[in-house]
């Protein structure tokens, strides 16, 4: 079955002849090639464009390999524009070819031509490229199936879909799998043999087992605040070992220039600052996250916060985890500063809205701890609940807007014009 991704198609669309590089990354095997080789390439011919003046290079091809040389590529480009009318390249896995770059600098100056790349492994890491080209590229960010694509692609209900989400992701390979078993050695494998061993490859890593039980805690503590200095600290007092805070956040930033973790800063609403060091680590894809841990640790909540994280992310929402500070006074009259979490500050633009992921909020006391923070809140943004229960979406007696798992992924109708 073909899924077709029309948020990425249109982000492609509006980025077309904006004289830059489109650069198309994000994490391997989430569809990138795909995107561009057929659906973009479709939507070019059906909006009346010839195919001889789409050129696609998949340099991952052995009917290519020879242009795996930048001359040679530079040269097999040149030679299919024959006259003057908009050119569209397509080059698949651009850092096959040594000095890239070159290739895509003298692109650059091609005044009839519109330039778009993907690139998978380490080597191609989005900001190596941005830095190269200093304002020329264009990052377009691709995701594994949001929710509602993996959703619209299978013959389910909704508990039934979410539930092989929550425990498989959405690769786009994995989605059309059939058993447990097929699911879980493809994502294992795909781990280790290739995302590790490129993270490995690229930085040099000599220890590789100190790595990989680094990921290994940031795999077990999705939603949890912490920090390399507590990460640190554990290994200290339990493995003995001697990784030091300097390495550990180097291991974190390498898995985050591999797209296999996002990294979510906390945020003082009332302060309007960033603050301390602990931070949140949330997986791209869960079923990546749930394979390194042979499918042991699948908490709902945990696992329904990084969806959350993730889906804001794809809807455009730059996210940070929320903090709320007050003081009290304790019954000797000493003042104690308090803080509460909101799960998620998401922006985008001048809009804000404040988030909280509970699994259900209909019993009081449960829904009292969740409004906490947002009471403490005092500005005018937006405040919503996102709870797994199914509700109709409505505002509260406060204010709050609550509404279902289900709606909030599915972007039902009702739902989009309550929760700008």
């Amino acid at each position: 079955m073909i899924i077709n991704r029309e948020s990425y198609i249109k982000q492609l669309e509006d980025k077309k002849q904006n004289g830059m590089i489109k650069i198309i990354t994000g994490l391997r095997r989430s569809g990138k090639s795909f995107l561009l080789f057929e659906l973009f390439y479709k939507r070019l011919l059906e909006s009346g464009v010839a195919d001889d003046h789409i050129i696609r290079i998949p340099l991952d091809d052995l009917g290519f390999y020879d242009y795996r040389e930048k001359i040679a590529l530079y040269k097999l480009i040149k030679s299919k524009i024959s006259d003057n009318s908009l050119y569209y390249i397509f080059l698949d896995e651009i850092q096959l070819v040594e000095g890239f770059e070159e290739v895509l600098n003298s692109l650059l100056h091609i005044k009839n031509v519109d330039v778009y790349v993907t690139g998978s492994n380490s080597k191609f890491l989005v900001k190596d490229v941005i830095t190269e080209f200093r304002g020329r590229g264009d990052e377009i960010r691709i995701y594994p199936l949001s929710f509602s694509e993996f959703f619209k692609a299978r013959d389910e209900d909704f508990s039934t879909a979410w539930v092989e989400y929550c425990s498989y992701g959405g690769l786009p390979l994995v989605s059309q799998m059939k058993s447990h078993k097929e699911k879980s050695d493809y994502l294992t494998s795909l781990f280790s043999k290739v995302y590790i061993t490129d993270v490995v490859d690229r930085y040099r890593i000599k220890n590789k087992k100190e790595f990989e039980d680094i990921l290994n805690v940031i795999s077990s503590s999705v939603g949890s605040l912490t920090n390399p200095a507590r990460i640190e600290k554990t290994f200290k007092s339990k493995e003995k070992s001697g990784i030091t805070n300097k390495t550990i956040s180097a291991y974190l930033s390498y898995l985050e220039d591999a797209f296999l973790i996002q990294c979510v800063q906390r945020y003082d609403i009332k302060g309007r600052k960033y603050i301390g060091a602990n931070k949140k680590y949330y997986f791209t894809d869960l079923g990546l996250r749930n394979a390194r841990l042979n499918f042991r640790q699948i908490e709902e909540p945990h696992i329904m916060e990084n969806i959350i994280y993730n889906e804001l992310c794809i809807r455009g929402y730059n996210v940070d985890v929320g903090v709320v500070e007050y003081n009290i006074k304790d019954k000797n009259g000493v003042s104690k500063k308090i803080q509460l979490e909101c799960d998620f500050v998401a922006n985008m633009g001048t809009n804000r809205i404040y988030i909280q992921s509970a699994l259900d909020v209909s019993v009081e006391e449960k829904k009292k701890q969740e409004t906490a923070s947002l009471f403490r809140i005092s500005d005018m943004f937006k405040k919503v609940i996102i709870q797994k229960q199914d509700v109709v979406p409505h505002f509260d007696e406060d204010g709050i807007l609550i509404c279902s798992l289900k709606d909030f992924l599915l972007e039902t109708e009702e739902l989009k014009t309550m929760f700008v």
